[in-house]
């Protein structure tokens, strides 16, 4: 919310109070607490008629430094607030007398006790941000009282995140409201709001609000990065790093890290669209048409209309189109599928369940007692209040009858359109429950799931989610549509997401609205097999490759094979965003932070640590594309790519730019029929480009992500080497092409390069 016209004047109707100076300190073993006037202090009598805004700093965990603002302290905690997994750490404390210091590890806010208010946040010994003159403050305006920070930038710095935003992927000049919306990829709306940010200058900050924030993005003020929310009080994270990945390691340890996938998810996932006429023996059409013509297929959806229209959510099969679903599910699983269902926690009035559930209170409520009900998606439908817990178990149970029939997850859509005019069973606040209600919605069937399955083999298919939400994977882009233009915007929502602590993401093939292009879909389809998760879904039309072209279908089968062929890698790449929370897409600038051409690419990416993907967005087949320094391989034909430099190439459908990092070993695993196998049995081993002294360990895990094998890679002069430690498997290792099989029994290789 902008409250300043220009860099000097107030706009009309806006009262702001502003820290002037530290008027008082205190400090105890944990924190500083700061004591702020408003304005400058000539003598005693300025005491009177005079806000004071009290700050305090602290730490909930190393190299985090939490800063709470408040003016009047009095009103009555509010639910929700987000869930924080804090841990503690010693600080040290310096009052001095011209400023006091609380440090936390390498992290350190210094208070500065001069004339002019300045807070700066210091860390390596630099700088990274400050708060200033007219920072902090609370401001009465015409729709009521808010409170704001604002936080320097430097020249140069950019900032990334806020969530999934497909607006340009640098934010500087952008505003930003943290408020879900079912807005569609083309829009500055998103589904999925989080107030987090990082920069290229070595720290993050969470602003620890469900409320609705507001950033200006060097845009009100184009030095700095205002946020502010409605009332009295107002509470922020300084997370440092230095790098990207360990401010995300740190931030997702302090709000939850993502679940580790099960590995049959990563398959090809196959949908029957959304408003398109299906049946048991459409179904078996599709899922036989796949196999005949070679595409590897692991998981079938149903959408929404597996269920009566205007009976949404009802739980109950269509039993005009689907007589038999426990006998269809069997036969589908007996198949190897896995089988996901579309749900979402809107109960239309025509539901079985909407009785139910308003009789016992399992329903949002207005004011006045009665049922809030729209006629908005479903006629008349209300909304569970997840909130109450015997609404949860009772959603949980009707879901579960599900499971037991055989379905194994479920696609958690909506969450966006949350009223603020409503009552919660807890009394939360509606407008802070508006983001947050996701988060509960989303957890309540990602528990169930763990109670029923167990916590290796659980995911959801989440669209909305707030701060913390990427504990419960995976979330999709939401409503695209079929053209190039699209296809990008969603990358950089990817890109954002993965920046905002999400480690896993996918989005529709093809696009959502609309029917592709052949060209469309088949690029498309590329990208998508090259992502988190590999979804074929649309609206209102089939999303199968044979009603595109029969080249389609070539490229749905090499891609979904290669997705499978690299699973050794690619779980591994799950389970870094398992354990530290850093996504499996990372935006370029993650991995080569030093490299400023890196610093506002979003047209490619990089999967895991090792693999430069560049997506086609054209219909001629041409790509520009950015490498980074070093000898890179084209994973696809072996041709060398040399960095740094722009290329500019051609690709025909069955190809696209996929580049091996120099000094990488890349792990193929045996099979590239399903995700779901033993990685470490026939593994090869690419060695790409390994420079004179240079080891890369290279880690394959188990389905349950453990990681049982561990392979050495050296190279010393001409000779590489490689010890295996771990389980007697035959493996081999490929250098330059030439490949070299060992036995089980090998536990070290020697290869001289010609």
């Amino acid at each position: 919310m902008k409250f300043t016209d220009g860099y000097w004047q107030i706009r009309k109707g806006m009262t702001p109070h502003y820290a002037a100076q530290v008027h008082d300190l205190e400090t105890d073993p944990a924190s500083v607490t700061v004591y702020a006037p408003t304005k400058k202090l000539q003598g005693r009598g300025d005491t009177l008629n005079l806000p004071l805004i009290t700050v305090r700093f602290s730490s909930p965990m190393e190299n985090v430094i939490r800063v709470k603002i408040v003016h009047h302290k009095g009103a009555r905690p509010a639910k929700p607030e987000f869930t924080l997994y804090e841990q503690p750490s010693n600080v040290k404390i310096i009052n001095e007398e011209n400023a006091a210091t609380l440090t936390s590890g390498d992290l350190s806010v210094r208070i500065h006790k001069g004339e002019d208010w300045l807070v700066e946040f210091i860390g390596g010994n630099k700088v990274l941000t400050s708060s200033g003159w007219r920072s902090i403050g609370f401001v009465d305006t015409p729709d009521g009282r808010f409170i704001h920070e604002q936080l320097s930038l430097a020249v140069g710095e950019n900032v990334y995140g806020l969530g999934e935003r497909f607006t340009s992927f640098i934010k500087n000049g952008q505003i930003v409201d943290i408020w879900n919306e079912d807005g569609g990829t083309s829009s500055e709306q998103a589904y999925k709001n989080i107030p987090f940010y990082l920069t290229n200058r070595g720290y993050g900050v969470f602003v620890n609000q469900p409320d609705k924030v507001s950033f200006e993005v060097a845009s009100e003020k184009v030095e700095r990065v205002q946020f502010s929310i409605p009332g009295e009080s107002l509470e922020y994270f300084i997370i440092y790093g230095p790098t990207p990945k360990e401010i995300l390691d740190r931030y997702t340890a302090l709000t939850g890290r993502p679940a580790l996938p099960p590995t049959w998810s990563f398959g090809l996932w196959l949908s029957t669209s959304f408003t398109t006429n299906y049946d048991e023996a459409t179904v078996t059409g599709f899922i036989d048409e796949m196999a005949r013509r070679d595409i590897p297929l692991h998981v079938f959806h149903f959408d929404c209309f597996w269920m009566k229209e205007f009976n949404w959510t009802d739980l109950q099969w269509d039993s005009r189109y689907f007589p038999d679903p426990d006998g269809m599910l069997t036969r589908l699983k007996s198949r190897g599928l896995r089988i996901c269902i579309w749900i979402n926690p809107y109960i239309a009035q025509r539901s079985i369940l909407f009785d139910e559930a308003a009789q016992n209170g399992y329903l949002l409520r207005k004011p006045n007692g009665d049922v809030w009900q729209t006629d908005l998606w479903q006629a008349g439908m209300g909304i569970v209040d997840f909130t109450n817990p015997a609404a949860c178990a009772w959603f949980a149970e009707k879901l579960r009858a599900l499971l037991h029939m055989g379905v194994d997850t479920f696609k958690t859509d909506f969450g966006e359109r949350i009223p603020t005019e409503v009552i919660y069973h807890d009394g939360s606040d509606p407008f802070k429950m508006h983001n947050y209600y996701t988060h509960l919605y989303n957890k309540t069937v990602f528990d169930l799931l763990v109670e029923e399955r167990g916590e290796g083999d659980v995911l959801v298919f989440a669209r909305s989610a707030t701060a913390g939400g990427g504990q419960f994977p995976v979330h999709w882009g939401g409503d695209c549509t079929a053209t190039f233009e699209s296809m990008a915007e969603s990358l950089r929502g990817g890109l954002s997401l993965g920046i905002s602590g999400f480690g896993f993401w996918s989005h529709d093939i093809g696009g959502f609205e609309q029917t592709a292009s052949a060209d469309v879909y088949k690029r498309w389809a590329a990208f998508g097999l090259l992502s988190s998760h590999s979804r074929l879904h649309g609206s209102s039309s089939y999303r199968v490759p044979w009603n595109y072209d029969e080249e389609a279908v070539q490229v749905l089968s090499k891609f979904s094979k290669l997705k499978c062929s690299l699973m050794p890698y690619l779980f591994r790449a799950a389970m870094q965003a398992h354990q530290h929370g850093t996504p499996m897409l990372r935006a370029m600038m993650m991995e080569f932070l030093d490299d400023p051409a890196c610093t506002a690419l979003d047209l490619q990416y990089m999967l895991g640590d090792a693999l430069l993907v560049a997506p086609v967005f054209t219909h001629d087949g041409n790509v520009s594309y950015y490498v980074p320094a070093g000898h890179w391989t084209n994973l696809l034909n072996g041709e060398q790519v040399e960095g740094p430099g722009w290329r500019r190439e051609n690709h025909d459908f069955l190809s696209l730019p996929l580049l091996a990092r120099p000094n990488t070993v890349i792990p193929i695993g045996a099979h590239n029929d399903k995700p779901d196998y033993d990685y470490s049995q026939n593994i090869t081993l690419h060695v790409f480009e390994l420079e004179e002294n240079q080891q890369v360990n290279v880690e394959i895990p188990n389905l349950n992500g453990q990681v049982e094998t561990v392979f050495e890679v050296s190279r010393a002069k001409n000779i590489i080497h490689i010890q295996r430690h771990g389980p007697a498997k035959d493996w081999a290792v490929s250098v330059m092409g030439v490949k070299t099989n060992a036995s089980a029994q090998t536990s070290e290789l020697k290869i001289e390069l010609k």
